[in-house]
């Protein structure tokens, strides 16, 4: 199983996947899929319309619930839990079992998504085209997406120093992470997103110019110093995180003396009436 996780959104519904390359299918969350179809923001309510649902297949003998899989998906506290998954096929059936007038376009959204991974394997070029025509649709320059995907490109390059260096698993490149963001932050990631007033949401989606350079920054020389010393598994790791860090904090410290302004803001780009404050593109974001 591949341990690329990703978000796909079907009108304003999240829905949490898996990609298994193996067998080059899509596994989807169907607590997440059983929200969109009956149209429940509540994860609760929708977790319990899927228990009931479960049950009655179970007595009418489908297949459809044998054939899901458990595997863990991100939850809105940070963590991953077990959680019942289903390759599209298994979906339209359990999709049938639900009275929904969202069933056929769902049906339709499933075929697109599948369709755009196997697209995104062949040309890689596509992906990045869908994110910035995404990020183009919600109201970000052209200045933002660029410093946005150069500072992606960043982070790769220093996910793919740890994987080769004894960094396993997601939890273990959260902690480093997060070591790199409050050594120059001066804040974890998670009081990022509470200044921010974001929840569910990536946070480097919501940084200003300013905080991206500085994220990037941090990412760069936490990289170069792990690669000089040629660091190998959390301990060394870690160290080279802090370094690469401080570096960023002493930018940051004297951009913010110079100019009297916190680099680290509460400005997201969230919709009017959400929590947070727009980020303004006018220059200095």
């Amino acid at each position: 199983m591949s341990k690329e996780n990703a978000l796909a959104v079907f009108e304003n519904f999240k829905i949490r996947r898996v990609y298994d390359e193996k067998a080059e299918i899509w596994y989807f969350s169907v607590v997440d899929i059983i929200a969109a179809l009956i149209q429940q923001p509540d994860y609760q309510a929708a977790r319990n319309y899927w228990k009931v649902l479960k049950n009655r297949l179970k007595k009418e003998g489908s297949e459809s619930v044998t054939k899901c899989n458990r595997l863990k998906l991100p939850a809105a506290d940070g963590k991953s839990y077990l959680a019942d998954v289903a390759d599209p096929e298994t979906l339209l059936r359990i999709i049938q079992s639900v009275p929904s007038p969202k069933a056929e376009p769902i049906k339709l959204w499933l075929a697109k998504v599948g369709y755009e991974r196997i697209q995104d394997m062949s040309d890689p070029a596509r992906s990045l085209d869908r994110a910035r025509e995404y990020w183009q649709q919600h109201g970000r320059s052209e200045k933002w997406i660029q410093q946005r995907m150069m500072g992606q490109e960043t982070r790769n390059k220093l996910t793919d120093y740890w994987k080769d260096h004894e960094i396993k698993g997601e939890d273990e490149y959260a902690i480093l992470t997060n070591i790199i963001h409050q050594e120059w932050s001066g804040v974890s990631v998670k009081k990022h997103k509470d200044i921010k007033g974001l929840k569910t949401q990536n946070l480097r989606d919501h940084m200003s110019e300013a905080e991206l350079i500085f994220t990037a920054l941090a990412e760069l020389s936490t990289r170069q110093i792990a690669q000089s010393v040629e660091a190998t598994g959390m301990p060394e790791n870690a160290a080279a995180g802090k370094k690469g860090g401080r570096i960023a904090k002493r930018a940051r410290l004297e951009l913010e003396q110079k100019t009297g302004k916190s680099v680290v803001t509460g400005e997201n780009f969230l919709l009017p009436g959400k929590s947070g404050k727009r980020l303004k593109e006018n220059g200095d974001e």
